[in-house]
């Protein structure tokens, strides 16, 4: 590309941006033109780039505030549609990167990433292609493997994936009903089918499921 590839920065931790901002300024190829701190403030920033004009990437976090990077995911999906997403978390890639994928993104990375790689991949989404990992094409490739179901978190909903995120960090159900504008009841029920999903009985053990996932146990 003969321009620099223009990136929004979409995470909650002001330290995580100021850190990508200074790896991503060792690349003249590569300029960070915004920044956002909450779900809808990315939305916003977006509309006011007017996406693909003024933006080539959002770099997006998966555990954003008011609206978690899925949900912004899938509105950029629907509203510029043109406009390619690299997700970013600290969640383990075998779990999530096929979500995002299947939600529509065009990568995911991990915050360990290497540097180099994650400007590789932002300048690969940003040309028009996707950035997949050897882990994210395992966990690809399974989903196709002749026999095989589902089990465990990929069974879980969207809205079920979002509590579960959420209470795997510590969240009360009240805390997650307010976060997602929900009543406490119905994340309660939303919990129940977690549990019963997960083969969890209750939060401790669906905490230590999670850390299993995350240590690749």
């Amino acid at each position: 590309m003969n321009t620099a590839v223009r990136v929004l920065l979409g995470d909650d931790h002001k330290i995580v941006r100021e850190g990508l901002k200074m790896v991503l300024a060792d690349d003249p190829a590569i300029r960070v033109v915004a920044e956002a701190e909450t779900g809808p403030d990315v939305l916003a920033s977006v509309e006011a780039l007017q996406g693909p004009q003024g933006l080539d990437v959002v770099l997006l976090d998966i555990a954003m505030p008011d609206m978690d990077g899925l949900d912004v995911l899938q509105s950029l999906r629907r509203d510029w549609p043109g406009l390619p997403v690299l997700m970013l978390s600290t969640y383990p890639e075998k779990q999530y990167a096929v979500r995002c994928i299947q939600l529509g993104a065009s990568g995911y990375l991990n915050k360990s990433t290497d540097t180099d790689d994650l400007m590789a991949a932002l300048r690969r989404v940003a040309a028009g292609g996707m950035h997949v990992s050897p882990a994210t094409a395992e966990a690809l490739a399974s989903l196709v493997s002749p026999g095989r179901t589902k089990s465990g978190i990929e069974l879980l909903s969207h809205r079920e994936h979002q509590v579960y995120l959420l209470l795997t960090q510590g969240h009360t159900v009240t805390e997650i009903g307010a976060q997602l504008s929900l009543a406490p009841n119905t994340v309660s029920t939303y919990r129940a089918r977690i549990l019963e999903k997960t083969g969890t009985k209750n939060d401790v053990e669906l905490a230590l499921y999670a850390q299993s996932l995350h240590s690749g146990l």
